[in-house]
């Protein structure tokens, strides 16, 4: 059933979905309360590039001419797949996915434009939030979002700057602000710096971005107490690791968390062992969506969490050779695969109860 281009979940089905939800499942089983429910996602698409050379980036081989042989066809295959993926995330509590969806190693407004009139999402309408960045291979971060469901207030890109570095670039982090339902929500995307070089020579590139998206968060939180924060991106470090634990100032845990600090349901997911991207036959957990913790609680009078996912489903894994059971992506040693994306989508949901009137 829907409200106002929100789903309404009855409770009985909802705990049927969510049997460990703090909170929720400990009702009588007879409870006539509805619940709205919001899905956020992100995803590293895998560079999202168009056919066209563009002088001022790298994306040479991202060309019909260049050594990926990127023609239209290959673009229209690639945004047909990554459409497919952004109509399932969230469908189990709600049929229209998300309302808000981080991305990154995107190359322009233009194909996103491309990816957001893709015949299986297209009457989702969704809009564009994208800034053009200094990243010299064009990839940067942006968001996608459903206008029916979240009201856009405004964006703002925050570049990184490290002082005896003058000459690295790296994409921006990026701040969307708006509103669920008169609910005003704020959410930063990011994509860090990789591990090239070695993960102990590139970490302080990764603790330079942390340093900066806590910074937004506090500034956030210092104009607007209690505001809801969430931190979305590929951070190329895994939940446990500094950049995440001690300088975004994370937990994995609700118990006795502080408003400084941000809940990370990422946490307990990697300590299992799942992961959104494989290397050397080894997972790590990237891709994850932090939030503040005005977000917790059970009492639902107002949007809260509920649960996080990694989507990982068999459709989106290789299916043979040395690499089964890794990301199904669009290239491999070179060669042309026609899958997805090297990493798996991230999601969290929020749910509020549903007052009639």
């Amino acid at each position: 059933m829907r409200c106002n281009g929100f789903w309404v979940i009855p409770f009985f089905a909802l705990t049927l979905l969510v049997l460990s939800s703090v909170g929720i499942s400990s009702r009588p089983a007879d409870d006539k309360r509805e619940f709205i429910s919001v899905v956020i996602g992100f995803y590293n698409v895998e560079n999202l590039f168009d056919t066209i050379n563009d002088p001022d980036i790298r994306d040479d081989d991202w060309t019909p001419q260049g050594s990926n042989s990127w023609n239209t066809g290959r673009y229209f295959e690639k945004l047909e797949n990554l459409s497919e993926v952004i109509e399932q995330l969230g469908q189990e509590l709600n049929p229209d996915g998300p309302a808000v969806l981080g991305l990154s190693e995107v190359e322009n407004t233009t194909v996103l434009e491309d990816l957001a009139r893709q015949e299986r999402i297209k009457d989702r309408n969704y809009q564009v939030v994208h800034e053009a960045g200094p990243d010299r291979r064009g990839m940067d971060v942006a968001f996608l979002y459903n206008p029916t469901c979240f009201e856009y207030i405004g964006h703002k890109a925050y570049p990184t700057v490290i002082e005896d570095r003058p000459d690295f670039f790296t994409r921006d982090q990026l701040l969307l602000t708006g509103k669920f339902l008169g609910e005003r929500m704020h959410f930063i995307v990011a994509h860090w710096p990789s591990r090239v070089g070695g993960e102990a020579r590139s970490r302080p590139l990764r603790v330079a971005k942390a340093d900066i998206a806590r910074h937004i968060i506090d500034s956030i939180q210092e104009a607007e107490p209690g505001a809801k924060v969430f931190m979305m991106g590929d951070f190329n470090d895994n939940p446990t690791d500094i950049s995440i634990r001690r300088h975004l100032r994370s937990r994995g845990s609700k118990e006795g968390i502080r408003d400084d600090e941000l809940f990370n349901p990422y946490e307990s997911l990697y300590q299992k062992g799942i992961g959104t991207n494989a290397w050397r036959d080894a997972w790590s957990l990237f891709d994850q969506i932090l939030l503040t913790p005005s977000l917790l609680n059970d009492d639902y009078s107002d949007f809260k969490y509920l649960r996080a996912e990694v989507f990982n489903r068999p459709f989106l894994r290789q299916p043979s050779g040395r690499f089964q059971g890794y990301p199904f992506r669009t290239f491999g040693g070179g060669v042309y695969l026609g899958g997805y994306s090297d990493h798996f989508p991230v999601y969290v949901f929020l749910i509020r109860e549903h007052k009639r009137e």
